[in-house]
């Protein structure tokens, strides 16, 4: 008879995880409280910013501070939409594009080329990776006046394809989903799909990109975050008449009278597809950083 080797288990019945792992779940009352000051200190701004846009100008200076929302976020947002120098139903609508071509471009080319270079074999590949690799050592600052004359001799001034375009792919997109490749998708996997015919780009669009899932999700959401929060570059190309968000609020900021209702009710407005995408996709950032955890 084979003797049958268990681990220890507790009292009632629950096996007793190692040491290590106990580490990793169990906490000590100073971890808690340091994360609870944590989210409280995070939360604050945001919370402070929803109660001006619910009430009026008199809340800013107001000693000691309301810390209720008041019931004029209404009449904020409407007397927002209507403000001539803000755009600011404009600016929803331009960021919405850019954001979302940017996006799905990013996500598109950067899986693309990744998987090519973790799986295909081709001339200079490492050199290439290494070029990519290089321009994310470079500030996106240092490449505004260059970027700028590009636009002028393309004729793109305060169009959205200057906000596009140069956005389409990013070199750490493409470096991100090259390493989750190397690791998620298996060499034998693809010399399987060659026996039965399958294309490059087949293979790529049928078996690479549904393992890449998790990872293209990680990625989809942070460059939409990026691109939506994206201040400089637009104030560079575009004009206050065909704004982004940002630079809708930010006209709303330069005005002779600062109206600091308005421009936290279109502060408020603006975070909110970025907690929509963030609701909708949040499982996929922590599924991959857990599966990438397991894999570690």
């Amino acid at each position: 008879m084979t003797a049958v080797l268990s681990r220890p288990r507790r009292p009632g019945g629950r096996r007793r995880r190692p040491g290590r792992m106990r580490g990793l779940w169990d906490a000590s009352p100073l971890t808690y409280i340091t994360l609870v000051a944590a989210l409280a200190l995070s939360i604050f701004p945001i919370y402070w910013m929803i109660i001006v846009a619910t009430r009026g100008n008199e809340v800013v200076g107001a000693v000691p501070p309301p810390m209720t929302p008041g019931g004029n976020f209404g009449d904020n947002v409407g007397r927002l939409f209507d403000n001539p120098d803000a755009y600011f139903a404009k600016g929803l609508v331009n960021s919405a594009i850019v954001s979302s071509v940017v996006t799905i471009s990013t996500v598109f080319f950067a899986s693309l080329a990744g998987f090519a270079f973790a799986k295909l074999r081709f001339r200079g590949k490492n050199a290439l990776l290494l070029v990519i690799i290089a321009t994310m050592m470079i500030p996106v600052q240092m490449g505004i006046i260059p970027l700028y004359m590009i636009m002028v001799e393309l004729g793109w001034q305060n169009r959205l394809q200057a906000v596009i375009v140069p956005f389409l792919v990013t070199g750490f997109g493409v470096f991100m989903m090259r390493q989750y490749a190397d690791q998620a998708v298996p060499d034998e996997l693809i010399e399987a799909a060659r026996v039965d015919g399958c294309t490059t780009f087949g293979l790529y669009w049928r078996v690479v990109l549904p393992a890449l899932r998790p990872a293209a999700g990680v990625l989809g959401l942070f460059t939409f975050m990026q691109t939506w929060n994206e201040f400089m570059w637009p104030l560079a190309v575009l004009n206050p008449e065909n704004p982004t968000v940002q630079l809708s609020i930010n006209n709303l900021a330069n005005a002779y009278f600062k109206d600091y209702t308005l421009m936290f009710a279109g502060t408020t407005l603006a975070i909110l597809p970025l907690l929509i995408v963030f609701i909708l996709f949040g499982r996929q950032i922590i599924g991959g950083i857990m599966e990438g955890a397991i894999k570690a």
